[in-house]
C-alpha cells in the first residue's frame, strides 16, 4: 500500500478494498529507472499522457500529462505498470527514450506499457541501445 501524500493542500491516501493477489509478480524496475523515465518524458517536446495501475489493486489512475511533479507523487513502489499514450508524431521520440533507458515494456492499445512488476518476464520487450 502506498504512503499518504499531500497535493494542493489535500492529504491523499488509498483506502480502497479492491485487493488483487500480487504475490506472483516480480519487480523489474527500481526508483532510479522510474526517475529516468520521468525525466525522459518530461524532456520531450510533446505532451505525453500517462496512467498507472496500482500493484495488488484494480485501481488505474486517470490519464495525466504532468511528468515533472504528478508522476512521482506517492512514490514508485506500488506501480504495477505505467501506460504511455502518444500520437504518431511523438512515437519515435518515446520509443527512442525507452530504448536508451532499457525499460521493460510492451505495446498497448494506446502506445506502450512500462512495467514495474510482472509475472512472466519472457514476454517483455527491452530494447538495447
Amino acid at each position: 500500500m502506498s504512503e499518504p501524500y499531500e497535493y494542493d493542500g489535500h492529504r491523499w491516501e488509498w483506502t480502497g478494498n479492491d485487493a488483487e493477489d500480487a504475490s506472483h509478480l516480480h519487480s523489474v524496475m527500481n526508483n532510479t529507472k522510474w526517475e529516468e523515465l520521468r525525466h525522459a518524458m518530461h524532456a520531450l517536446d510533446a505532451v505525453i499522457p500517462w496512467r498507472c495501475k496500482a500493484l495488488g489493486r484494480s485501481y488505474i489512475s486517470d490519464w495525466d500529462t504532468d511528468w515533472f511533479y504528478h508522476f512521482r507523487l506517492g512514490g514508485y513502489n506500488d506501480i504495477e505498470w505505467t501506460e504511455i499514450r502518444f500520437k504518431h508524431d511523438a512515437a519515435e521520440a518515446v520509443m527512442t527514450a525507452l530504448a536508451r533507458l532499457s525499460l521493460p515494456y510492451e505495446s498497448s492499445e494506446f502506445g506502450v506499457k512500462v512495467f514495474g512488476y510482472i509475472d512472466d518476464t519472457g514476454r517483455l520487450k527491452v530494447d538495447r541501445p
